[in-house]
């Protein structure tokens, strides 16, 4: 479980968060959700302790994760899977060296053949058997985000953060990784948390949706009871998305 608490951030004079407090219940997927510049993707850096706060805390399972020694918040990282917007793959890399990247940097004690075997198995996961020597520049933009995902899940994580996993991508490519994403939070029981704007997407991934606005959760819960709502933020901010 994760636990925000009156959570603040500032950048300059320009305050970005200003008392986030929100529950994620262990295994469930939750879609954050927002217009642009509203504090989602700073809000997923602060879970693990990318950004530390100005004031407030996160708790991970018991544990806060502000102010903690780089040791300790390091071994609390190692529990986080993050999908990058944009995939940030590295374009002087296979994809091999890509998706184990986070098991080579953080000297986990695997094997070359036991890498091997785990990045055939995460490839597979996620729809690319037999990928492993291509290049980014070789990839869909589709293909891009599903190695990032390999790479997000190759060290078994228990939290798997999306930012904006379907932006920039057609329609049809924005479905597949849409399907993708609710068929592993079925298949390995992790938490899910999705940064995105796209209400399509969090039609089909999300059990529950947080909505912030002017730096705080405006809203909690589910996409029914949102759209049900007659609000003129929630109603102006559906409006947008084309939904």
């Amino acid at each position: 479980m994760i636990e925000i608490k009156n959570l603040h951030k500032s950048f300059g004079g320009n305050k970005v968060l200003r008392g986030i407090d929100l529950t994620i219940n262990t295994g469930e997927s939750i879609a954050i959700i927002g217009k642009s510049g509203c504090g989602k993707s700073v809000l997923l850096k602060h879970i693990v302790g990318l950004i530390m706060p100005d004031e407030g805390d996160i708790i991970v399972d018991g544990n806060s994760v502000t102010n903690l020694p780089k040791e300790k918040l390091y071994d609390i990282r190692k529990r986080f899977g993050f999908l990058f917007q944009g995939a940030a793959l590295f374009d002087s890399m296979t994809v091999f060296e890509n998706v184990s990247l986070p098991l080579v940097e953080n000297n986990y004690n695997f094997t070359g053949e036991e890498i091997e075997k785990l990045v055939e198995e995460k490839l597979s996961l996620v729809g690319l058997p037999g990928t492993e020597n291509l290049k980014p520049s070789e990839l869909s933009g589709g293909m891009k985000k599903r190695v990032g995902l390999a790479r997000a899940l190759i060290t078994n994580p228990e939290y798997i953060l999306y930012d904006e996993p379907t932006t920039g991508l057609d329609p049809v490519t924005s479905d597949s990784i849409d399907e993708l994403i609710k068929e592993l939070n079925a298949k390995l029981n992790v938490t899910s948390i999705i940064v995105t704007h796209d209400m399509f997407s969090v039609k089909k991934t999300a059990e529950r949706i947080a909505m912030i606005h002017e730096g705080k959760i405006y809203f909690s819960g589910d996409i029914e009871e949102m759209l049900g709502l007659n609000d003129p933020v929630i109603k102006n901010f559906v409006k947008r998305t084309g939904f």
